[in-house]
């Protein structure tokens, strides 16, 4: 366990062999891969210590991640549900339904997952909250230095440190845009969804001037789900206007009817090409969102997360310098680069391009292809599917274009 001891002048020092700063998805995920028992798990023998912001703005509300993976996934038990068809709507109201077998499209609540991961964690982690002020290199490795909720001045030294909190300042980069949403979770009475299939992208919405919007349903049950209104375009709405636009969304073209909304939730997921920086000292690195695992082209992070921090894990374990590895690959990440400009210029129809997508490659290749996990000549293939002129101009123009800075935007949730 880490060494603890507490100076006259109100300070909680911890010595420790690894810190986590942040317990969303990323941080959460480490510590279970380091500390779970099983063949996995082998925690440090210096411990590891996991600080957490305290209730409060610092700490996002609780949220919905989404991912899709075979069977038997490390979070199944802990799954609100999970679903072996996928539907996509065009604009004109026609559908494309795939089935992407051997894989499944799964939800998982954060706040479930969060209870799940510090049970099974017990006393294999020391967990403290605080208000973290800085994350710097010390001589013999890092430190933490925060204020916790009773006002006492926290220093966690450590081996190394990951921090998963959101960077002051986005990576500089030559398209900047936002997935942002609203989600509401309705309750109808009666039942008006299809259980079995999740309405991926729905694009029978108002399209905004640059990017695209599209609705987006998860079935709960054949009376319940989770109804979101997602738009990829430079700047967030007002809560207003999402409202607005899921009651145009959920009467004028689901035709719900009456429904009681039992919950919400919002959030804005930075997609860009910026480079981000997964190392930032000698023995500090960075993880999560915070360390580029999110997929720029769609923001789906929870799948890059787990790459991540098993590579982290195992990196600890074998002795060797604990450098985080890019969740996507330089080839995945040059394509997104791509298909963020086309949108962003209009050169690309969002909804022809992601409609067509479905329409054309095997599901399961497809999401795949989204998740970074295929080869070269089957993303050859795909690209013919695809405006190939408009790609190209894009591909061409790319790197003479400068990397410039990114507006920060408060992060509220993270459906992916």
């Amino acid at each position: 366990m880490p060494g603890t001891h507490a100076g006259g002048d109100a300070r909680l020092v911890l010595d420790t062999e690894v810190a986590v700063v942040g317990a969303g998805a990323a941080g959460l995920s480490l510590a279970h891969r380091l500390c779970a028992p099983g063949p996995g798990g082998h925690p440090p023998g210096g411990g590891v210590v996991l600080v957490d912001a305290p209730a409060g703005p610092l700490r996002p509300p609780g949220r919905t991640w989404c991912f899709w993976e075979e069977p038997g996934g490390d979070w199944d038990d802990l799954l609100v549900r999970s679903w072996d068809r996928l539907r996509v709507r065009g604009p004109d109201g026609g559908s494309v339904t795939v089935s992407p077998s051997p894989l499944r499209y799964k939800m998982l609540r954060s706040d479930t997952f969060e209870q799940a991961v510090r049970a099974r964690l017990g006393t294999a982690v020391t967990c403290v909250e605080a208000t973290v002020r800085a994350v710097r290199d010390r001589p013999a490795g890092a430190e933490v230095l925060g204020v916790t909720p009773d006002g006492r001045r926290l220093r966690v030294r450590a081996r190394w440190v990951f921090d998963s909190r959101p960077p002051p300042c986005p990576p500089p980069a030559r398209t900047a845009l936002l997935q942002h949403f609203r989600g509401w979770f309705v309750h109808t009475g009666r039942p008006v969804f299809d259980p079995s299939t999740a309405e991926l992208m729905d694009f029978r919405v108002p399209q905004p001037r640059h990017g695209l919007a599209f609705g987006y349903v998860l079935p709960l049950d054949a009376d319940r789900a989770l109804v979101e209104y997602t738009e990829f375009s430079p700047a967030p709405l007002h809560p207003a206007g999402y409202d607005r636009l899921l009651r145009d969304y959920t009467h004028r073209v689901l035709g719900l009817g009456r429904f009681e909304v039992t919950g919400t939730e919002q959030g804005a997921i930075p997609m860009t090409d910026g480079r981000h920086r997964r190392r930032t000292g000698r023995a500090v690195f960075r993880i999560g969102a915070a360390g580029g695992a999110t997929r720029p082209s769609t923001g789906y992070t929870f799948a890059g997360v787990q790459r991540q921090t098993r590579a982290v894990a195992a990196a600890l374990r074998e002795g060797r310098v604990p450098v985080p590895p890019a969740a996507h690959t330089g080839r995945a990440r040059a394509m997104d680069a791509v298909v963020l400009r086309a949108l962003d210029t209009g050169r690309l129809d969002g909804p022809s391009f992601f409609t067509g997508l479905f329409r054309t490659v095997p599901a399961d290749r497809l999401l795949r292809f989204l998740d970074g996990d295929t080869r070269l000549l089957e993303d050859f293939g795909i690209g013919l599917r695809t405006p190939v002129l408009p790609m190209l101009r894009t591909a061409a123009e790319l790197p003479a274009l400068p990397r410039r800075p990114v507006r920060a935007h408060r992060r509220e949730g993270n459906r992916p």
